[in-house]
């Protein structure tokens, strides 16, 4: 992925009126704005989630405090991107959005932060003061242990075939890296509440069409449970997990959506869906919500059981 791509994968009121009825005036509460979680679910997972929806000013897509990003700021990111990833990109508009507005405000409120930058902060790149800013939050991650060993319990295939004292060091940090992450997805995902972000409504309901013409977004809108596994063939666990996922599919057609994403092929959308490592597994109900993730290889008893609990037989 060239540095256009990680750039773009950066990282990432209720007020009163007063109408006249029947000759007496009353308070009425005007109706809140929908948000883009209400009105569409898991199209945003980060900094969008909580923004509300309205009628914003021609050409401009996002507002937040003094911030507006317009249409052809985006468009002019898909025209700059490798030819490959333009039709990706282009039915991925509002994760653009998102990434792209979640990195103005971050620097906006890294830069808050620092009243008097030193000389050594004057000249840091935008990128360089976020990771600063964000490293306030990942030094508070701690990983125990009982963390580290339950990992290589459920992964022993990812440390090929090493004990746990040799594999020890290396998992901890991998599990460290992976909290650390997590912690940086909640703390933006967080920022949508006390960030008071606006949409424009008529360009996201055009962009969520697009956004859900993918396999993962059509099984979770099927109305029936789904598994979703992405992984890459080459990759020892990933493949692995190929057969079980064929097992899968003949036991429970027409009951539960399984089905595979190679994530070399379909780069943006396992970057909505937040994968970091392979093989993932995403279990959604039959409304379409994430309720478990688990990262390695699952065994399918493991995976029968976790359907059985969402009340696929």
């Amino acid at each position: 992925m060239n540095s256009s791509m990680r750039s773009i994968a950066l990282l990432v009121v209720g007020v009163f009126v007063f109408p006249l009825l029947h000759g007496r005036c009353e308070p009425v509460q005007a109706k809140t704005p929908a948000t883009m979680n209400a009105l569409y679910p898991g199209i945003a997972s980060g900094l969008l989630t909580h923004a509300e929806l309205i009628d914003l000013p021609k050409g401009i897509i996002l507002r937040s405090d003094k911030m507006e990003i317009t249409a052809k700021e985006l468009e002019d990111t898909v025209a700059k991107a490798p030819g490959e990833f333009k039709i990706q990109l282009g039915k991925n508009m509002l994760f653009i959005l998102e990434q792209s507005a979640t990195e103005k405000i971050l620097l906006k409120l890294a830069k808050e932060k620092i009243a008097k930058p030193s000389k050594d902060q004057a000249v840091l790149k935008d990128a360089d003061i976020i990771r600063q800013y964000l490293q306030g939050i990942v030094n508070e991650v701690t990983v125990s242990d009982t963390e580290v060993r339950a990992f290589y319990r459920d992964n022993q295939d990812l440390c090929g075939g090493a004990s746990f004292d040799d594999a020890k060091n290396s998992l901890k940090e991998f599990v460290s890296q992976q909290k650390k992450q997590e912690a940086v997805t909640q703390f933006i995902k967080n920022l949508g509440k006390t960030v008071p972000i606006l949409l424009d409504a008529a360009w996201t309901k055009e962009q969520v069409v697009l956004a859900q013409d993918n396999p993962v977004d059509k099984a979770r809108l099927s109305g029936k449970p789904s598994l979703v596994d992405f992984g890459a063939t080459g990759c020892r666990p990933c493949d692995m997990m190929a057969p079980i996922l064929e097992i899968l599919k003949g036991k429970h057609e027409g009951k539960v959506n399984v089905l595979f994403v190679h994530v070399r092929e379909e780069q943006i959308l396992a970057a909505r869906y937040g994968i970091q490592s392979i093989p993932v597994q995403i279990f959604f109900d039959k409304d379409g919500k994430e309720i478990f993730r688990h990262t390695g290889f699952f065994p399918q008893n493991d995976i029968e059981k976790k359907l059985s609990e969402m009340g696929a037989k």
